[in-house]
């Protein structure tokens, strides 16, 4: 009877930490996404003060060099985003807001919405 109820709680011990790590996987998703709506939120802060700056430059001219001087925190390098499947992903200055790029120009958001401030600045 002992050897039946620990194998039992042994089972229900496994499957418990299986749903635990697959339900993980999901938060470390949105992780990612949250961190990549932040640089978003500051690159898309530091092109608004360019703008302010320069108002008659045309956001498609606006290059990471110009908007490189108005990140926060004395940042020196554009910041980039990591994309679920680990790449490393730039971000597009030359459109109002910027978005994250997925290396061909196509804008990258696998939350599938534009509005929903993960992976974009929420438009």
């Amino acid at each position: 009877m002992t050897l039946l109820e620990m194998s039992i709680v042994i089972a229900i011990l496994l499957s418990l930490i299986g749903i635990g790590m697959h339900s993980s996987k999901g938060i470390d998703d949105w992780k990612l996404g949250r961190e990549a709506s932040e640089n978003l939120r500051a690159v898309y802060t530091a092109q608004r003060m360019y703008l302010a700056d320069n108002p008659t430059a045309p956001v498609a001219n606006i290059t990471a060099a110009n908007v490189i001087p108005y990140l926060p925190n004395g940042v020196t390098v554009m910041p980039t985003v990591k994309s679920l499947e680990g790449a490393t992903l730039g971000i597009l200055v030359n459109q109002s807001p910027p978005v994250v790029n997925n290396g061909s120009g196509v804008r990258y958001d696998p939350s599938g919405s534009y509005t929903d401030s993960l992976w974009d600045v929420g438009e």
